[in-house]
């Protein structure tokens, strides 16, 4: 009998909730219509779909017209930057920060050659005045992030909105890595642009949304077709969208970020167990550890981990897609070779944790040992 796993990569991907998967169902087996069509069948589906769009503006703080359905967060961040530069005339300065996820600095360089990256601290956190101090005159963009993906540590965001309300630049908020794990409330936050993702809290892959300010209109991304009111051309994916909306609706956030934040905090006592291991970041968000470990190169921990049944992740070039060391551990000036991800989520559980805590110290002391030989 397969001994049951020990999943601790949320923060890269959540298990799909009981209720997003029971408010699919429907969508993929027999409601099929097309959401734009006139019919009952297409009626149906209509109505489905703006549920879920109220659902997911409730949970955001928006407003349901603010709510513009895309792919993925990583679709929703190009559609923020690409339509504001769109909006502002090609050239316009970008300012943005070392610690962004690639969707985002990708994104920016690819539109603008114009780009001020404001640096870190040795936690991944932006200073907000240093942010509103790169702004220029010409500075069409400011993209920052809510919270970080890799370490943890959430950002001053509401600074810098509040800074540059009256200002020229339109301010986009990376959110996707905070949201379902602490408060996004895009009403009070003041940003002109936020992206959000359903898949890292247990709602489906391929589901995201941008927020956009109301009364605010920016050049879609996909064109082809008048569906999201214009802003996003293609057929709706009903189900995947509707599984969104059902996530939002079904979360506790207290209680979950309570429950992420022990699980976490109990996965960091193997910072004092074995030496040579240090925690990164702030750990502002509660479902996100990631850890430093000396002496060993990231790869052979999370395959000797992956074999004791424990998933993890790592942003060192030996295991990531890109096969470079992470661009936000070497912003930070810490060891960029040698990191791990413990992330938590909805559906974790004591014993996971204690998995990781059972095993990991074994495991980096036998491979310190192999690297004396």
């Amino acid at each position: 009998m397969a001994v049951a796993r020990a999943y601790l990569d949320h923060a890269s991907t959540s298990p799909l909730r009981d209720a997003a998967y029971d408010a699919m169902r429907p969508y993929l087996e027999s409601s099929f219509g097309d959401p734009g069509r006139l019919h009952a069948e297409g009626r149906a589906t209509r109505v489905a779909l703006e549920t879920a769009r109220e659902q997911v503006a409730s949970f955001f703080g928006a407003r349901p017209r603010e709510v513009v359905f895309t792919s993925s967060g990583t679709e929703a961040v190009n559609t923020a930057v690409s339509g504001a530069l769109a909006r502002g005339g090609s050239g316009g300065h970008v300012v943005t920060t070392a610690v962004e996820h690639s969707c985002v600095r990708d994104a920016v360089d690819r539109g603008t050659t114009e780009v001020t990256v404001v640096g870190v601290d040795r936690f991944g956190r932006f200073d907000a005045g240093a942010v509103v101090d790169a702004v220029r005159a010409d500075t069409t963009l400011v993209s920052v992030q809510l919270a970080n993906h890799e370490v943890g540590t959430v950002q001053p965001v509401a600074e810098v909105c509040s800074a540059l309300r009256e200002r020229t630049p339109l301010v986009h908020v990376d959110a996707c890595a905070a949201a379902g794990h602490i408060a996004v409330d895009f009403g009070a936050l003041g940003a002109d642009l936020c992206s959000v993702t359903a898949h890292k809290f247990g709602g489906p892959l391929g589901a995201g949304a941008l927020l956009v300010r109301r009364g605010l209109r920016v050049p879609p991304l996909l064109v082809g077709g008048a569906q999201e009111r214009t802003r996003r051309g293609g057929i709706e994916n009903v189900p995947a969208w509707v599984g969104f909306g059902a996530a939002c609706a079904v979360v506790d956030l207290a209680t979950e970020a309570a429950a992420a934040r022990m699980l976490v905090d109990l996965a960091a006592a193997v910072v004092d167990r074995v030496t040579g291991v240090e925690r990164f970041g702030d750990g502002s968000l509660p479902n996100v550890l990631c850890l430093g470990v000396g002496g060993v190169e990231a790869e052979p921990i999370l395959l000797a981990l992956d074999q004791h049944g424990v998933a993890v992740h790592s942003g060192s070039a030996c295991s990531s897609e890109t096969l470079e060391p992470s661009p936000v551990l070497e912003a930070m000036g810490v060891d960029a070779e040698r990191s791990l991800r413990i992330s938590v989520g909805w559906s974790s559980a004591t014993d996971d944790v204690e998995r990781f805590v059972g095993v990991f110290p074994g495991i980096v002391e036998r491979l310190r040992e192999l690297r004396t030989v």
